[in-house]
């Protein structure tokens, strides 16, 4: 009996031990496919599959393809391949879409055929299936390629009209905040696509490849510009005692990185919920987004750079220690299409405006406009630039090429001039003169030598000139360009350079945003000259020594009164901008209307005479 009690004991021991090493091999297999699904998602994070694409791409560029046994037509084949993918590597990131595209089409497929992406592990890299877990980034990401398939480069500027994103916060502002974005995303997203995921998979790893970054499909939008590095508490702790209130503020403003402004229809809108993922990426962003034509390096010797794009963008770059952070600012005013004039003013009686505008262009005025930036000084010359009449050659100098004349009026004789490192402003309008141009147009008076030029060449060289200026007043303008002529020794008395100033400037079209972002004219000026010309001495045969001593003293005291008289000009308004309406207020001299009639054709003459004596009652 006790033989069977220990044979049974036996049995189960042999049985538990049996059960044990089950349960421990079941066990381990579980740990083993958890520690493999653990590997196998880290191959799913964006900089493991950033590594990935660039290896990838390093190795189809520098590989030999004679080692690969081809064919003749296939080894032509890949290497034409290769070479075309090597050329968009190198314009991908200048501005030029078309390569943008060719490299993300290139890592798409990439990814495709030889990722093994499939419809669970896409979710590993970005979490579609949980919109909770989405980033704000990712959610504006998916919007983006979202609105993005049906408005192309309009996007961007059909959400924030759609969900009124560009309106003012209730402090003044314009933000758009992470919420905001979220309630899009939910309101518009119900389902994603495989597709759709693995795009936005692509572009998030192109722009930390070799894109820019947090606006890198931003920047292609239609949209006025955008900016970064330009907000939030610099790295320069020592400049703060409050050593509580710095990490305060920098934990509100995420150490500057949280830093995109975008401008848009002269709004600048800081899109709060978009942020570099670190210093480094910001600064990577700056060294790489003016480099189009290779314009330098830019260097603690050299701290600022200002260029072009591929597309025609403007870009300005700037770094420590010249400024407080890198920083970079991108104006798109190429995108700025040709539009008419009754498309651009849209106040009640905007025909009033519209009609002058389009006199003093055809009546080839000189005509300055101004205003601050962002206020469409450039849109409203691309558009008053067709009313020039078409036998004219145009002639442009620019900073950099803004305009782009030459594309909104293909069938016209105009030729663009920019400066550069050697040629400066003063070069390139000295060289207009021998380029056969009859009206110059200057798409910025920036600097003393271009301002001082512009008002000589005004005298002699041109029928007509239409220039930009940053002038808030035309008081203002009239002074800084006298000053320009005294500081490049074109003039040494004060007087007489405003008097040359005076004599040059006829009309001045003032362009201002109201609190909403709305752009209106605020004023159309004429320049009326408060000066005559200087009495003539002449000495009589017979006259006595009182009468030539009277007649002396007569000269005299009207020359002095001309050098003490403290305004050389008077200010006339022709319209004005009042409680939401244009008003004609004092109609053009006779003077303007009879040098605007010589200019005219038969048919114009009359419709210009109809049309001051329905404003004005007063016709020349």
């Amino acid at each position: 009996m006790s033989n069977a009690w220990l044979n049974l004991f036996i049995i189960l021991l042999i049985v538990g031990a049996a059960l044990l090493f089950v349960a421990w091999r079941v066990l381990k297999g579980r740990k083993e496919d958890t520690d493999n699904s653990n590997d196998e998602k880290e191959m799913y994070l964006i900089p493991v599959i950033k590594d990935f694409v660039m290896n990838r791409m390093t190795e189809i560029t520098t590989m030999e393809l004679i080692n690969l046994g081809l064919s003749k037509d296939e080894y032509h084949r890949q290497l034409r391949r290769r070479e075309e993918l090597k050329e968009a590597l190198k314009k991908c990131n200048t501005g030029d879409i078309s390569s943008k595209t060719y490299v993300r089409e290139f890592i798409y497929d990439m990814l495709i055929k030889t990722y093994n992406f499939n419809e669970e592990n896409v979710n590993w890299v970005l979490p579609f299936q949980s919109p909770s877990k989405l980033s704000a980034r990712d959610a504006f990401d998916i919007l983006l390629l979202t609105y993005q398939k049906k408005h192309g480069r309009h996007a961007l500027g059909v959400m924030i009209e759609e969900y009124g994103l560009a309106d003012a916060k209730p402090d003044g502002g314009y933000r758009i905040y992470e919420e905001e974005i979220r309630k899009i995303y939910k309101d518009k997203i119900k389902q994603i696509r495989f597709e759709d995921k693995l795009r936005v998979i692509t572009n998030r790893i192109y722009s930390h490849y070799k894109g820019f970054g947090v606006i890198d499909d931003i920047r292609d939008m239609s949209i006025d510009g955008v900016s970064g590095g330009v907000s939030g508490v610099p790295n320069r702790m020592n400049d703060f005692d409050d050593e509580e209130g710095l990490v305060t503020q920098m934990q509100n403003s995420n150490g500057g990185l949280n830093s995109v402004w975008v401008m848009y229809k002269g709004k600048s809108i800081h899109f709060t919920f978009l942020a570099f993922d670190h210093e480094a990426e910001l600064r990577r962003v700056v060294e790489n987004i003016y480099k189009y034509n290779y314009p330098g390096q830019l260097s603690e010797s050299r701290p600022f750079m200002i260029n072009e794009m591929y597309d025609g963008s403007r870009v300005t770059v700037v770094r420590p220690k010249f400024s407080e952070s890198w920083a970079f600012f991108i104006r798109k005013k190429f995108d700025a299409k040709k539009l008419e004039l009754e498309q651009l003013v849209t106040h009640k009686n905007s025909e009033i405006v519209i009609e002058v505008m389009k006199y003093l262009m055809k009546g080839l005025r000189i005509t300055s406009i101004t205003g601050a930036q962002g206020s469409g000084k450039t849109t409203l010359l691309m558009s008053l630039v067709g009313y020039l009449h078409k036998a004219l050659n145009l002639r442009i100098q620019e900073t950099s090429f803004e305009l782009n004349l030459r594309a909104l009026y293909p069938d016209r004789n105009i030729l663009s001039f920019q400066e550069t490192d050697n040629i400066s402003g003063q070069d390139g309008l000295d060289l207009q003169k021998k380029t056969d141009g009859a009206v110059n147009i200057l798409g910025e008076v920036a600097t003393d030598p271009v301002a001082a030029w512009m008002i000589q060449t005004s005298q002699v060289a041109s029928l007509s000139t239409i220039f930009t200026h940053h002038a808030k007043k035309f008081s203002d303008l009239v002074y800084a360009l006298r000053n320009s002529m005294l500081k490049t020794n074109v003039f040494n008395n004060e007087s007489i350079a405003e008097e040359q100033v005076v004599s040059v400037l006829e009309f001045d079209i003032h362009l201002d945003t109201d609190i909403e972002g709305v752009r209106y004219i605020e004023r159309i000026t004429e320049c009326i000259p408060l000066f005559n010309e200087p009495k003539k001495f002449e000495k009589p045969l017979n006259a006595s020594v009182e009468e030539k001593m009277d007649q002396f003293y007569e000269v005299a005291s009207e020359f002095f009164r001309q050098q003490t008289q403290h305004r050389k000009f008077e200010e006339r308004n022709i319209i004005e901008f009042r409680d939401g309406e244009y008003v004609a207020v004092n109609p053009i001299s006779k003077e303007k209307q009879e040098a605007i009639l010589k200019k005219l054709s038969a048919d114009e003459q009359v419709a210009f005479r109809e049309f001051l004596q329905e404003v004005w009652g007063n016709v020349a």
